[in-house]
């Protein structure tokens, strides 16, 4: 077993919602949003001037003039600058002329809830009694109290008694209620698995994601995420009025959200439990970091494209793994080819793909799924292919695990009620 200390976000839902706290909690997600704007229109005005975006610490040395920084407690109205200034640099690195620099936050004539993040100096946690401090900033102290008393309770497998540090706490509006998410360091028993069997991992839009073993292959369908897309998008466009969305789209929007959060957490759970099974030490995961700057995919596969959050199921895949003590390489898909490259003889070729699920070489007339033999490329950078002969077998013919909406697990094929 190797000891690993790990960063994990432990939600928790409020026990106590009642009016005062609530109100209080809308007030400082409120004034969240007012920091943002001001810093927001500092920047604009900066930026019109000089011509240049300022750093996050002369952009924080004059916040901290202005009096709604006093709202929220110093290090609160710190993190919502750095988030800014986070994401200014984001939108410059992209250096995509079609790409809009972060905006201001608004909601017609009202502020939205913005999330608020209490570091070390703002926030008190009694883990017996479920209860946490949160701080109010100096304008918005009162005679009642100067920090809002949140009660919370956690998940049935989730205790916070268990964990080594609490970094953060963070208040987040879920569109629904407000939710408490806490930062923390988690000690974790991981196996060591290293040095033994090595998987590949394709990721997709029709198949969430492809796994190859070597002698064993693995499918996730992503039927659920395609039917969930569908029906919340038509009660989005159903609800819409003259003025815009309605409160009922902006639920779907949110509802359609959670469920996919949900959804990548559990086939992630899966992928790295299957792979721990099976005694993987290394699992290489296809990285499509350039595939949005690649040919036009038309205006459905475009937008499914733009949905498509690969870059989220890598990073569950990432942690989940850690804790077992599986190792994640990044492989770059267009580089090496893997989609169109024959995983048997190493022949590339766009014509080997006959069509979208199937593989077939005209060179050593291997056929495969072509998401599996993409995956078992993506295996093969790290250990060689094995040299028995795959066509028509686990390659072609995979084992199918399927998201149950009833459950909401990952189950083999035919254990999915349809």
């Amino acid at each position: 077993m190797v000891n690993l200390v790990t960063t994990r976000t432990i939600t928790a839902s409020l026990t106590n919602d009642r009016e005062g706290v609530v109100r209080d909690l809308n007030s400082l997600a409120r004034s969240g949003s007012k920091i943002w704007n001001v810093a927001r229109w500092t920047i604009s005005r900066i930026w019109d001037h000089t011509g240049e975006i300022p750093d996050e610490g002369p952009l924080k040395s004059y916040m901290k003039t202005q009096e709604c920084w006093k709202d929220l407690n110093s290090q609160s109205s710190q993190a919502i600058v750095e988030e800014l200034s986070g994401a200014f640099q984001s939108w410059f690195e992209q250096d995509n002329p079609d790409a809009n620099p972060p905006g201001y936050r608004k909601d017609g004539d009202e502020r939205p809830r913005s999330t608020i993040t209490f570091k070390e100096d703002g926030f008190k946690l009694d883990t017996k009694h479920q209860q946490v401090r949160l701080s109010k900033g100096a304008n918005l102290k009162d005679r009642w109290a100067d920090f809002i008393l949140c009660e919370y309770e956690t998940g049935p497998d989730v205790d916070l008694t268990d964990v080594e540090d609490v970094q953060q706490v963070r208040t987040v509006w879920t569109g629904e209620q407000w939710e408490l998410h806490f930062v923390c360091k988690v000690a974790v028993d991981a196996d060591d698995s290293s040095g033994e069997k090595t998987a590949g991992v394709d990721l997709g839009i029709c198949n969430t994601a492809a796994v190859s073993v070597g002698d064993e292959t693995l499918l996730y369908p992503g039927n659920a995420l395609k039917e969930d897309a569908h029906y919340f998008r038509q009660v989005e466009y159903d609800t819409e009025g003259e003025d815009g969305p309605s409160n009922h789209a902006a639920w779907a929007r949110q509802k359609k959200s959670r469920r996919q959060t949900h959804f990548l957490h559990a086939v992630s759970k899966d992928i790295v439990e299957q792979c721990a099974e099976r005694g993987v030490g290394t699992i290489a995961v296809g990285y499509p970091n350039t595939i949005r700057d690649e040919t036009d995919w038309g205006r459905h596969g475009n937008k499914r494209l733009h949905n498509w959050a690969f870059e989220t199921l890598i990073q569950h895949i990432e942690y989940k793994a850690e804790e077992r003590g599986i190792d994640v390489e990044r492989v770059d898909e267009y580089s090496l080819a893997t989609s169109i490259t024959c995983c048997e003889c190493g022949m590339q070729a766009d014509s080997n793909r006959i069509e979208r699920g199937l593989y077939v070489c005209e060179h050593c007339e291997l056929v495969a799924n072509s998401d599996l033999n993409a995956a078992e490329n993506m295996r093969a950078t790290v250990t060689p292919n094995p040299a028995q002969d795959r066509s028509n077998g686990c390659l072609a013919q995979p084992s199918v695990r399927l998201f149950d909406k009833q459950t909401g697990r990952v189950a083999p094929q035919g254990q999915v009620r349809p």
